[in-house]
């Protein structure tokens, strides 16, 4: 019998590590594809016009597409901001949080990477700051971006949360549109002030290519900070668990089964 346990043990600690490679391709490939083809989406010059409502609809589409792809496999994140946010709901463990992470800020670097690839250096070494980069506009001060950040995740990540909930477990069907839409309005709100960035992975990528950090700080204290306060906040003031119903049976036992 020690004999079995053991290699029961043995085969539960490989399918553990085979769940976190997986997890670890997925946000790592998902993370990629979003910023190849968010990031392709926002080219805009006079050669390849474009326009801020295009590229805001895009990226919402991309985010569609990556949760559709792998959403089965990691649930998706492809953001530091949901997998903080899914730790402090009590979703994964901090061990599997920081396989998240990596395999996030990985993705951001390989999907930007590709990008330099495949398009144009005059597409994307923009005379001002490099395709992609996250900066607040000149009129907002550094801490005015830094709110617009934290308001902006606080939102996307009250999606999640409510997504999360467990009164919510049987309406998954329409998850990949729902997030899709919530990210290309969050965008087309708040694009012009900050980029709306939510998302480190997202403009840490761009930021390390092209050696830009000028005000870097934004786009990681204004989103980390706004999952975990929303995230925190919804668990302890919303959030239900779902009570079990009770099965009714109309045959109790023997007696009750009609004669034929």
């Amino acid at each position: 019998m020690s004999c079995c346990n053991k290699l029961a043990e043995k085969l539960k600690m490989k399918t553990d590590t085979l769940d976190k490679i997986c997890v670890f391709l997925a946000e790592l490939l998902g993370t990629a594809m979003l910023v190849f083809l968010g990031c392709m989406g926002c080219v805009s010059t006079d050669v390849f016009h474009n326009n801020h409502l295009q590229m805001c609809l895009n990226f919402g589409l991309v985010v569609m597409v990556v949760i559709q792809c792998f959403g089965c496999v990691s649930g998706s994140h492809l953001n530091p901001t949901v997998t903080i946010a899914a730790y402090v709901y009590e979703m994964i463990s901090a061990p599997m949080a920081i396989v998240y992470f990596c395999g996030q800020m990985l993705g951001g670097f390989i999907g930007y990477g590709l990008l330099k690839v495949v398009l144009p250096d005059s597409v994307i070494n923009t005379p001002s700051t490099g395709l992609c980069v996250t900066l607040p506009h000149p009129e907002i001060t550094a801490g005015q971006g830094c709110i617009i950040e934290f308001i902006i995740t606080a939102i996307l990540i009250l999606v999640c949360c409510g997504v999360w909930d467990p009164r919510n477990a049987k309406f998954h069907d329409s998850v990949p549109i729902r997030f899709g839409l919530a990210i290309a309005c969050l965008a087309i709100t708040a694009g012009p002030f900050t980029g709306a960035s939510m998302n480190p992975a997202r403009s840490f990528g761009p930021a390390l290519w092209h050696n830009n950090f000028t005000m870097h700080w934004v786009y990681w204290v204004g989103p980390m900070s706004a999952a975990v306060i929303a995230a925190f906040g919804y668990k302890i003031v919303f959030r239900r668990e779902v009570k079990e119903e009770a099965v009714h049976h109309k045959l109790r036992n023997l007696e009750d089964v009609p004669l034929s």
